[in-house]
């Protein structure tokens, strides 16, 4: 087995992500008829970082199909008691209702075992105090909303269909099948963070760290939908830092990333229809420790 696979990470990350929509939806709103989520007072797209996480799992599900430590905890028909039950089985032990083994050893034991088999707990953290108490852990990756650089404007379109259920309904005029919604163009930008104490804590490794990056990649390519338009990874700058605690603010090293219309587009008064309408640039005077990685190729 690969040696990184049990070898935590050891430095600080912080990143910048940059993707892309266009003609779709990228996280449409149960609340408002699955609209384009976006900010009421300035227009800008939004994106929850659930949404992300969702690309990110079902990515790994699918090249690693189940492969052991890869497991995925939070997905579809999964019932999370049973998830913990196998924590349970695995170390001989019989789960006590909402509670964790009296011995504080065995707890832990209990929710490392989770942490080493299910690659989204120990990636994102998770809280597992349901009915088989599973822990708590707290995840090194943390995502916040992705924001649109400029204001989008969210597009509602009638479907119809030519088909139908029976001849009744053949003899109606209205043949409306339902509404969709898109917006023509969005430039989203994500701020990451990776905790290397808390990768310690989870077991987070180098190996892992390398199947996320794989991720931002590739996320979208097993996610194609009608609704979803083209979405695609544009670019992720990561900052490293020597220090295991870090060698400076995150805010700090945010700032330094700019990403702005181009000139002709904002004198024209032209809305950004391509990842080419914008300039994505990093300033070069970082803070000393501080090295930048590209993370989408």
């Amino acid at each position: 087995m690969n040696k990184t696979v049990n070898t935590p990470i050891s430095n600080r990350y912080d990143f910048v992500y940059f993707f892309e929509v266009t003609d779709g939806n990228p996280n449409g709103d149960p609340d408002f008829d699955n609209m384009p989520r976006t900010d009421p007072e300035t227009s800008q797209g939004l994106v929850t970082d659930v949404c992300l996480k969702r690309k990110v799992r079902n990515y790994v599900d699918e090249v690693k199909q189940e492969a052991l430590r890869y497991k995925i905890y939070v997905r579809d028909g999964a019932a999370l008691n049973e998830q913990h039950r196998l924590a349970y089985t695995a170390n001989n032990l019989k789960p006590e209702s909402t509670k964790l083994p009296k011995d504080e050893q065995k707890a832990r034991e209990i929710t490392q075992w989770m942490c080493d088999n299910f690659y989204d707990i120990r990636t994102f953290g998770a809280v597992m105090t349901t009915d088989v108490n599973g822990g708590q852990v707290r995840g090194p990756i943390q995502l916040t909303f992705s924001r649109s650089i400029d204001p989008v404007v969210s597009t509602s379109f009638t479907i119809t269909r030519c088909a139908v259920a029976n001849k009744k309904e053949d003899a109606s005029s209205d043949h409306t099948m339902g509404r969709k919604s898109t917006v023509p163009y969005g430039l989203y930008r994500c701020h990451g963070f990776i905790n290397a104490s808390l990768a310690e804590r989870s077991g987070f490794s180098e190996d892992d760290l390398e199947l996320f990056k794989e991720s931002l990649n590739s996320m979208f390519e097993g996610d194609r939908s009608a609704a979803r338009g083209m979405m695609s990874p544009v670019r992720c700058i990561a900052f490293r830092h020597e220090k295991k605690t870090g060698n400076t603010r995150a805010d700090q090293l945010f700032a330094k990333v700019k990403a702005e219309l181009k000139p002709e587009l904002r004198a024209g008064n032209r809305p950004p229809r391509s990842r080419h309408d914008y300039v994505i640039a990093l300033e070069d005077n970082l803070p000393e420790g501080i090295t930048v990685e590209e993370w989408v190729a």
